[in-house]
């Protein structure tokens, strides 16, 4: 079996996922926008399920609809079953450091696939988050509607927020193909000298950062700031094309740290411990961020030249 068709059986699981939670959102009587929410994860979980057999002008227009809702907020999380906290924390007494092996074994299995086989980084996660999960289920006993119960009220308490990362990179994709590093290169050209090389490391560091604040994805940006300016303004004045990269990718993600558009990192932590505050987990990062934001610009300056 070839590693696309493996990722297709992954995809289709999470879609299967997302219509778990497409079914108990249109059960959630209290939601007033209960119609619109199960839309939203029905849609969403059969893209994820069978949107290779889709055209892509109804994924198109699928997405588009789903855009709307959230445009007219009716897509809110409503009432979820809240565990049992109780039998949560008499559960873990019980099961002490067992607690985590299940996320450690995922860990080291997604590492072990990733380096190890042929099948790459996705497929291993994906491998690893299955055995996981059923590793999870045998330590705490748990039966299958408790499962299901827990997976869909996962994906129903993170929200909308857990669609952004797909987006961004679909995003990022799309300024690459349209030019927008070559326009960024014309536009600094025009304003900074080109041969400095303190102030090429600098701009491109914090042209990394803010763009990967828009974004949301330092994937994204990189490729997009690294041809519009790492290139022309340090590699092209003698920089090293490694170090340039590397430290590059790492500046981006001081970005990341620092704004909402990154939902995996800075969203979800909010949406999963129901933080009162939004900004809570980024207000803490920002320090931190801005700390290695220096020191990358220090370390790219030294040793690319």
């Amino acid at each position: 079996m070839s590693v696309n068709n493996i990722l297709e059986i992954f995809y289709i699981l999470m879609g299967i996922i997302m219509i778990f939670a497409s079914i108990e959102s249109f059960r959630d009587k209290e939601n007033s926008a209960r119609i619109g929410t199960g839309l939203f994860w029905l849609i969403l979980g059969l893209i994820f399920a069978i949107g290779k057999y889709l055209p892509n002008v109804v994924i198109g227009l699928l997405i588009v609809f789903i855009g709307i809702l959230s445009l007219l907020k009716q897509i809110k999380v409503g009432k979820i079953k809240e565990v049992n906290k109780e039998i949560a924390e008499k559960s873990a007494k019980k099961l002490g450091g067992w607690l985590f092996f299940p996320s450690v074994v995922l860990a080291i299995l997604s590492i072990l696939i990733s380096e190890f086989t042929n099948l790459g980084g996705q497929v291993g996660i994906g491998i690893a988050s299955v055995i996981a999960l059923i590793l999870a289920m045998i330590i705490s006993k748990t039966d299958a509607k408790t499962t299901y119960h827990d997976s869909e009220r996962m994906v129903r308490s993170v929200g909308t927020a857990g669609i952004l990362p797909q987006l961004l990179a679909t995003l990022g994709v799309i300024f690459t193909a349209s030019g927008v590093g070559e326009v960024t290169a014309k536009t600094i050209s025009g304003i900074f000298p080109v041969g400095n090389h303190l102030l090429g490391v600098v701009l491109y560091c914090v042209a990394m950062v803010i763009f990967t604040m828009i974004m949301g994805n330092a994937f994204a940006a990189f490729a997009v700031i690294t041809a519009g300016i790492g290139v022309p303004f340090i590699v092209a004045q003698g920089g090293n094309p490694a170090v340039v990269a590397a430290l590059g990718m790492t500046t981006g993600y001081c970005g990341t740290l620092m704004t909402p558009m990154a939902a995996n990192f800075n969203s979800l932590p909010v949406a999963l411990m129901e933080m009162k505050d939004n900004l809570g987990v980024i207000k803490q990062q920002v320090p931190i961020a801005l700390s290695m934001l220096v020191i990358q610009i220090i370390l790219m300056y030294f040793l690319a030249f």
